[in-house]
């Protein structure tokens, strides 16, 4: 399998060699974005399990002192959101502070995820190319030889061509598709901090109208 792998690649002409590059480059995104992706859900789901429960208790102290000491992008969102709390009169000036530092981290998380699709169009346009190329040595090359000769060098000559087209597809296929499982793993994300925020918001109403009645109580 690997000799016919070696083969089909060295009998597809120069623009294997780019193909193969952007299939390179294609793959370290992919594998960092996903690292990376990865890494940012797995520390909002621990920051979120530590702080909702300290902030149902009311320990308005330790949520502030944990969002700081931790560097999820989830705390900073909603350090952000403390930090408004006492000097906000409206719940609306609250949620547009978080919802100014989500959209500061949305570029964070969707970087570099977008050349994945550029380079799964730029894999079929240099395949096509190569064909093309290919094709037109093809027929230069015929019209000097033997005319008996003509069909079969012909044929073996677009054989080799469409080597190329075929390698750009088998590397853009793949690239889109994970272009495409990078972004609903980005879009969850972002949909889970911008639920974090509502049931953060919620929490600290909830404590604010104990606060209140506490306070007319006494």
């Amino acid at each position: 399998m690997l000799d016919t792998v070696i083969r089909f690649f060295q009998s597809g002409g120069p623009f294997m060699y780019p193909i193969l590059l952007v299939l390179a480059i294609g793959l370290t995104i992919t594998i960092e974005r996903y690292l990376y992706l990865s890494t940012i859900k797995s520390k909002n789901r621990r920051a979120l399990a530590k702080i909702l429960p300290m902030l149902q208790k009311g320990e308005l102290n330790s949520v502030i002192q944990f969002t700081k000491d931790s560097n999820a992008a989830v705390s900073k969102i909603l350090a952000q959101g403390l930090l408004n709390f006492k000097s906000a009169r409206r719940r609306d000036d609250i949620e547009a502070s978080m919802e100014e530092s989500i959209m500061e981290a949305i570029p964070r998380l969707e970087k570099r995820t977008h050349y994945l699709a550029m380079f799964a169009n730029i894999a079929t346009l240099l395949g096509l190319l190569g064909t093309i190329i290919g094709l037109i040595k093809a027929f230069t090359a015929v019209a000097q030889v033997d005319p008996s000769m003509k069909a079969e060098i012909l044929s073996t000559s677009i054989s080799v061509a469409m080597n190329t087209t075929a390698f750009g597809l088998m590397v853009a296929i793949p690239l889109l598709i994970f272009y495409t499982l990078l972004q609903t793993k980005t879009t969850e994300i972002i949909d889970s901090l911008e639920m974090a925020t509502v049931r953060f918001v919620n929490q600290l109403s909830r404590f604010k109208q104990q606060s209140g009645q506490q306070g007319h109580g006494q």
